[in-house]
């Protein structure tokens, strides 16, 4: 008994806590974009297919934004510490998302291009939040626990696409929604000077001999390359779900003949309802079958099954659709798990800037997803060109996931060479 209540106080410790609610903000701003995409530019005067168009090339510049931070808050989280990400990105990401809440006030602006800008900013910032968050779990927990407090982290995170989605809808207003998250994101700051420094890493701070937060460290060694390829390569499949099917779901519902509109941000609070609960599952199913590879193998599968229905299951109403997102995120919530293994692969000295960049350079291939989805769209039609884009991210999924290393009660008290 004394075990468990010793294993409660590590779960619910407060580096846990803060790196839940700070995920919860992340999320919250990260999915704002997508689910007020068309009201918000149809507010701006664009018709149907500028909204489509445009706010496709948006979410595009939100993702890259994300990658270019992924890197910037990786490299700072080795090199400054885990804690000097958090305080940068969250004050960088809610600074955008404020200003966002004013741009029909924008008079002596393209608005549009405003809109592009400060979404690329916030990208920027929501980059640094969920690596630095999960590398401070997982090296504050005992290895046993890591699975669980980093499914913690993400099950009460991927919640916020909920809130953010009744936040919309209950203000009546998408500027308000920008105003809130922005407002969230500071009152965090003042939860975040209680937290203390990950002590794995102030156990390097005065080495100097150690290389610390080199991000083409990952490309000088091939192994250490490939292993980062493969760590890309495992969330891959979730950004598929999410970024074709959940984002364009309108475009979906059109194609299958729908006679009611079909709701992005619907789409998109449903799916992340069932990433929540998958999250939870992920890391209990880990610790169960002593297995990273086995729980996310299965998972993935599982949300093929769903991509396979969703495209060529023959749905007649959004009601379907938007139970088929609920399932497509069940089972792509092995997120914090992807990240959690991304974090174990890789030595103290690079844990931050691996657990934070390879995230956001799955959020970034989703800029590649769209681009080929959009070319392949006149010719293929919408279903067939998700599908040949699914093809070939599954394909990639599933060999990065089988042949990666297994890291359960791996230990991270080491340094790459």
């Amino acid at each position: 008994m004394k075990n468990e209540k010793s294993d409660l106080q590590h779960l619910f410790s407060m580096p846990v806590i803060v790196a839940a609610l700070g995920y919860f903000v992340d999320i919250y701003d990260l999915q704002l974009f997508g689910i007020v995409r068309i009201p918000s530019l149809e507010s701006l005067g664009l018709n149907k297919q500028e909204v489509d168009s445009i706010g496709t090339s948006i979410i595009n510049i939100q993702m890259i934004g994300l990658l270019i931070g992924g890197i910037l808050w990786g490299t700072l989280g080795d090199k400054k510490g885990r804690l000097s990400v958090l305080f940068g990105s969250i004050i960088t990401y809610s600074l955008a998302n404020i200003f966002c809440g004013f741009i029909p006030q924008m008079d002596f602006v393209d608005k549009v291009e405003a809109y592009k800008w400060l979404r690329f900013l916030a990208g920027i910032g929501l980059a640094g939040e969920l690596g630095a968050g999960i590398t401070l779990v997982s090296e504050a927990l005992p290895k046993h626990l890591r699975a669980k407090g980093t499914s913690l982290v993400a099950g009460v995170g991927l919640l916020g696409a909920v809130v953010a989605t009744f936040t919309v809808k209950l203000s009546g207003d998408w500027t308000i929604a920008y105003f809130i998250g922005g407002g969230m994101g500071f009152l965090l700051l003042l939860l975040r000077v209680g937290v203390l420094e990950s002590g794995m890493y102030k156990s390097i701070t005065d080495k100097a001999h150690v290389s610390k937060g080199n991000f083409f460290a990952f490309f000088t060694d091939w192994n250490r390359f490939t292993k980062y390829l493969r760590c890309i390569g495992i969330g891959m499949p979730t950004w598929f779900c999410i970024g074709i099917l959940v984002y364009l779901s309108n475009q979906f519902g059109e194609t299958f003949g729908f006679t009611e509109k079909v709701e992005p941000g619907l789409a998109i609070m449903w799916a992340y309802v069932g990433i929540s609960a998958g999250d939870f599952l992920s890391g209990f199913l880990s610790h169960w079958l002593a297995s990273r590879k086995k729980a996310i193998a299965f998972m993935m599968g599982m949300s093929l099954l769903g991509v396979l229905f969703y495209l060529f299951g023959g749905m007649q109403n959004a009601f379907t659709l938007y139970a088929t997102c609920v399932w497509l995120g069940f089972w792509t919530g092995y997120w914090a798990m992807f990240v959690t293994v991304g974090a174990e692969q890789f030595g103290t000295n690079l844990r931050a800037t691996a657990a934070t960049t390879v995230p956001n350079m799955v959020r970034g291939s989703v800029a590649g997803m769209t681009t080929l989805f959009g070319f392949w769209k006149p010719n293929f039609g919408v279903i067939w060109a998700a599908a040949a884009v699914g093809l070939i991210i599954y394909i990639i999924g599933f060999y990065s996931t089988l042949s990666i290393a297994e890291t359960h009660d791996k230990d991270l008290d080491y340094l790459e060479n």
